[in-house]
C-alpha cells in the first residue's frame, strides 16, 4: 500500500466529510458521530477587520453574521442560520447592497478575524521558574539561553525569576545595586493567599473590620518581582550570571533536594495576586525529578529508582497518585486565570512529566524534552518559542475561549487538545461526551501556529423526525484570545455541508470521507482513552471501530475474504491504523512514563500533516538511480545501495545501506572521481537540515548504518514484511527480528472479520 500525507490548509477546519455530504440519520436512530480538526493560527492571507462582529439578537444563540445566513438587502435585516431569528443590521451596515457586502458576507471570509477594542490591553508577562540543583555546565547553558531570551522580549513585556533547590526564592527585581529575595521553605505546602500575603501583595485587613478579607495591593507591590524588560535587562541579566548552584550539599547515594513543587505554587500565586484573568507565561526549567515538599515525585535515595511502567501497573508507585493530584491542582488554578506554564526537562533520566504533564497539558504550555540543557536540541527550541511573524509580532497567543455553535441537528460531544472545560451548558450540548465534554466553550490559555483542537460532534433527530434530506448542517467556531501585541481579537469560522441519507447514500458519504483526519481524529479519541484505560482495552477497541468501518464501507462476499474490497477514499484507513497500534502513544512498551506523556503531550494539539508523520513516519530513499522518492514504510525498502531518510517528528534518521556504509568508511566520498557519491551523501542531510530549522520541537537528529546500534530507530517503525520467520524466497529487503504482526497479516485478519457472518 502506498503512503500519502494530505496537506491542510492551515487555519480552516479539516472535516472527517470534507466534501458535501454528512451522514444523516435514519428517522428510527441515533448517534452517528463524527469530528473535525479546527486550527487556531496566523493567516497571512486573512487580514483582520477593526470593528465588533454582529451577533444574533437570541439570547442562547449569539452566533455571528457569516455568509450563510439570509440577507434582505432592502429591509437592512438578516435571518440566523443557527436559530433563524430576524435581526436588523445595526446602523453602521446602513449603505450596504448587493454590491457593497461587508466582509463577513462574502464566501471567501468563511474565516474572518476581528480586532475589538475591550478594555486595556495588559502586557505579555514571562516568569522564569529555575532549577539550580544542576551540574555545572548545564546550569551555565541555562543561564546563557535565559539571557539571551531577555534580547528576543518586547522592552515592555514584564519578566520575573524564582530560583529553586531545597529553598524557592522569589527575586526583587526592582533593587538597584543588591540582591533582595523572598525564601520559601521547600517542605511547605502554602495555599495561594498565604503565599501573596508573604509576597506582600495583599493588604492588611483595616483596624476594626477583623471580618473583611484582606484586599489585592496595588500595582506597586506586584511590580517588584515583574519587572519590564527595559527597567530590568542590566540587573537581570547580572542576576542570572551569577546563579550559582544550590549551595545544599549533596550526600553519596542521594539525589539532591529539589522543591519543584513548591516552586510552582508561589509561581501559580503570585500571578493569581498580581495578574489575574491576564495571558502570562510560567517557563519552568528542570534538571531532575522533585525529591520534597508537596509534588515530589521519588525520594533522595538513589538506590530506590524513579517509577517504571512495570511499578504502575503493580501500584507500586508510592508518590504518583498525591503528585499528579497536586499537580493537578495547580494546572487548574493556572487555567482558571489564563496562565499557562511551560515545562523544560533536561536530564538523563525521568523528571516527573508524567506527574507534571497536566500542567501544560490543561494551559496549553509547552513540554521539551532532552539529554541536557547545552545541547543544540535544547537551545534552538527554546529559541523558536520567541519566534516572530511577518508583523514582527511573537508567534504566541493567550487566555483564549473557543464556543462551538451547531444547527439543530448536531451536538457537541467534546474536545480534544491543550483545553479545559468552561461548562457552558445549552441546546447543542451532547449527553454523550468524548474527550473534554459536557461544554461548547473551552479555555486554550495559549495559543501558537500550530495549535489544533480536535472537535467531536453527534448526528441527532430533533423529537424523532428525520433530517430533511438536501438540507444543510452547519458549525461556527468563535475563538477569542489576546494576540501576542495585546490587541483582542475574535475570529469566526462558519462552515456547512449538506445531509445525506446514511441508507440509500451510502456511496456519497463514502466518496467524501477524509482518511487523513478520520484517522488523527480516532488517534486522539485513543490517546485519551489510554490516560486512563489499560493499553490491551484500547487496542480491542480501536480494531472494533475498524471493523465496524469495513464493515460498512467494504465491498465483499459474506464469508469469503478474498472478495473483500475498499474504495480509494478509504484505503489507506487500515494501514493508518496498523501503524497507530505500533506507535508510542498506545504501546508502553520500551519508553519510560515520562516520554509517553511526552509523546502524547505534542500529539493531541499539532495539526494534521504533523500527527500523520507521528503515526505512520515519512519515509525517503535516496540512490544513484534517480532523485529522492518516497518509498513504503516497509523493511522491502531498506537496501543495501539505498540511503534513508525517516522522519517521525520526534526524530530524524539517516540511515545508510550496507554497501553504502562500505563506500563511506572506505573514503571515496574524499576522491574527486567520486564526487556523485559525495552529492548522493550530502543530498539526505540538506534535505534533513531544512526540517531541523523549522520545527518545534526540534527533532532529535540520529545518522545510523546498516548494523549500527541507532538502525533500531528505522526498524522499528518499518511493516515487518520481511523477518526472521519468512526469509526464504525473499529477492531484496532486510529481515527485522521481531514477532510483531506485518501489515499483511493485519489485513488477512481484519478481511476474515469483516466479512464473518458471526461478526
Amino acid at each position: 500500500m502506498a503512503q500519502k500525507i494530505s496537506f491542510l490548509d492551515r487555519g480552516r477546519p479539516n472535516l472527517k466529510w470534507k466534501n458535501d455530504d454528512l451522514p444523516g440519520v435514519h428517522p428510527n436512530k441515533r448517534g452517528q458521530r463524527w469530528g473535525e480538526i479546527q486550527l487556531e493560527c496566523e493567516r497571512p492571507d486573512l487580514p483582520p477587520v477593526q470593528y465588533e462582529p454582529v451577533l444574533c439578537s437570541r439570547a442562547n444563540c449569539k452566533a455571528v453574521l457569516n455568509p450563510l445566513c439570509q440577507v434582505d438587502f432592502r429591509a437592512k435585516i438578516w435571518a440566523c442560520n443557527f436559530c433563524f431569528q430576524r435581526n436588523p443590521f445595526p446602523p453602521s451596515y446602513a449603505g450596504i447592497s448587493e454590491v457593497n457586502q461587508p466582509a463577513e458576507l462574502m464566501p471567501q471570509f468563511s474565516t474572518i478575524e476581528y480586532i475589538v477594542q475591550r478594555g486595556t490591553p495588559g502586557p505579555l508577562i514571562f516568569l522564569y521558574v529555575v532549577d539550580t540543583c544542576l551540574e555545572e555546565e548545564d546550569l551555565q547553558a541555562l543561564k546563557e539561553s535565559l539571557q539571551m531570551s531577555l534580547s528576543l522580549l518586547p522592552p515592555n513585556a514584564l519578566v520575573g525569576l524564582i530560583t529553586f533547590g531545597r529553598m524557592v526564592q522569589v527575586h526583587e527585581l526592582s533593587c538597584e545595586g543588591i540582591a533582595k529575595s523572598y525564601v520559601f521553605r521547600g517542605t511547605k505546602e502554602l495555599t495561594s493567599k498565604q503565599i501573596q500575603e508573604m509576597l506582600g501583595l495583599m493588604k492588611p485587613a483595616a483596624p476594626g473590620q477583623p471580618g473583611r478579607p484582606p484586599a489585592p495591593q496595588d500595582d506597586t507591590a506586584s511590580c517588584r518581582f515583574l519587572q519590564p524588560v527595559h527597567r530590568v535587562d542590566m540587573n537581570l541579566t547580572d542576576l542570572l550570571g551569577e546563579l550559582q548552584r544550590d549551595p545544599w550539599p549533596v550526600p553519596q547515594g542521594k539525589r539532591p533536594l529539589r522543591s519543584t513543587g513548591v516552586a510552582l505554587s508561589v509561581a501559580v500565586g503570585l500571578l493569581e495576586g498580581a495578574f489575574p484573568n491576564t495571558g502570562a507565561r510560567v517557563m519552568l526549567f528542570i534538571g531532575g525529578p522533585p525529591t520534597q515538599g508537596p509534588g515530589m515525585v521519588v525520594g533522595d535515595e538513589l538506590k530506590t529508582p524513579i517509577r517504571s511502567w512495570h511499578d504502575i501497573q503493580k501500584d507500586n508507585a508510592r508518590h504518583l497518585k498525591k503528585a499528579t493530584k497536586y499537580y493537578e491542582a495547580l494546572a487548574n488554578r493556572s487555567a482558571v486565570n489564563g496562565h499557562n506554564i511551560d515545562i523544560y526537562a533536561c536530564a538523563l533520566d525521568q523528571t516527573g512529566l508524567l506527574e507534571m504533564k497536566c500542567l501544560s497539558n490543561l494551559t496549553g504550555g509547552h513540554i521539551v524534552m532532552g539529554d541536557s540543557f547545552n545541547t543544540s536540541l535544547f537551545k534552538q527550541t527554546f529559541q523558536r518559542v520567541f519566534s516572530k511573524d511577518y508583523n514582527g509580532d511573537f508567534r504566541m497567543a493567550f487566555g483564549g475561549i473557543l464556543e462551538v455553535k451547531t444547527s439543530r441537528e448536531l451536538k457537541v460531544c467534546g474536545a480534544i487538545g491543550p483545553c479545559v472545560s468552561l461548562n457552558s451548558k445549552g441546546s447543542c450540548v451532547s449527553e454523550n461526551e468524548m474527550g473534554i465534554g459536557g461544554t461548547s466553550q473551552w479555555k486554550v490559555c495559549s495559543l501558537n501556529p500550530s495549535t489544533t483542537l480536535g472537535i467531536y460532534f453527534e448526528v441527532v433527530n430533533q423529537h424523532n423526525a428525520p433530517i430533511p434530506q438536501g438540507g444543510r448542517g452547519a458549525i461556527q467556531f468563535v475563538t477569542q484570545y489576546q494576540h501576542s501585541n495585546t490587541q483582542r481579537r475574535i475570529r469566526v469560522t462558519t462552515i456547512a455541508r449538506n445531509w445525506a441519507d446514511a441508507q440509500t447514500q451510502i456511496q456519497h458519504i463514502e466518496m467524501s470521507f477524509d482518511q487523513e483526519a478520520a484517522a488523527v481524529l480516532m488517534a486522539r479519541l485513543g490517546v485519551f482513552r489510554a490516560e486512563s484505560e489499560e493499553g490491551p482495552d484500547v487496542l480491542r477497541w480501536l480494531d472494533r471501530q475498524l471493523i465496524r468501518l469495513c464493515q460498512k464501507f467494504g465491498q465483499f462476499n459474506k464469508d469469503d475474504p478474498s472478495s473483500f474490497k475498499l474504495s480509494e477514499s478509504l484505503s489507506l484507513y487500515p494501514q493508518f491504523m496498523f501503524h497507530l497500534r505500533r506507535s508510542p502513544f498506545l504501546q508502553v512498551f520500551n519508553n519510560s512514563p515520562d516520554e509517553s506523556s511526552y509523546y502524547r503531550h505534542h500529539f493531541v494539539r499539532q495539526d494534521l500533516t504533523q500527527s500523520l508523520i507521528m503515526i505512520q513516519p515519512i519515509l525517503y530513499s535516496y540512490s544513484f538511480y534517480g532523485p529522492p522518492e518516497p518509498v513504503l514504510l516497509d523493511s522491502s525498502s531498506i537496501l543495501p545501495d539505498r540511503i534513508l531518510l525517516m522522519d517521525t517528528f520526534f526524530q530524524l534518521v539517516i540511515y545508510h545501506g550496507e554497501t553504502i556504509a562500505q563506500w563511506r568508511k572506505a573514503g571515496y566520498q574524499e576522491m574527486a572521481e567520486y564526487e556523485n557519491f559525495k552529492q548522493l551523501l550530502q543530498a539526505p542531510l540538506d534535505d534533513a537540515q531544512e526540517i531541523l530549522q523549522t520545527r518545534f520541537p526540534m527533532p532529535r537528529y540520529i545518522d545510523t548504518e546498516h548494523g549500527g546500534s541507532q538502525a533500531r530507530f528505522l526498524l522499528s517503525k518499518v511493516n515487518p514484511s520481511q523477518t526472521h520467520n519468512n526469509l526464504w524466497g525473499q529477492e531484496a529487503g532486510a529481515p527485522i527480528l521481531t514477532d510483531d504482526v506485518s501489515l499483511q497479516v493485519f489485513m488477512d485478519h481484519l478481511k476474515k472479520l469483516a466479512v464473518s457472518s458471526s461478526t
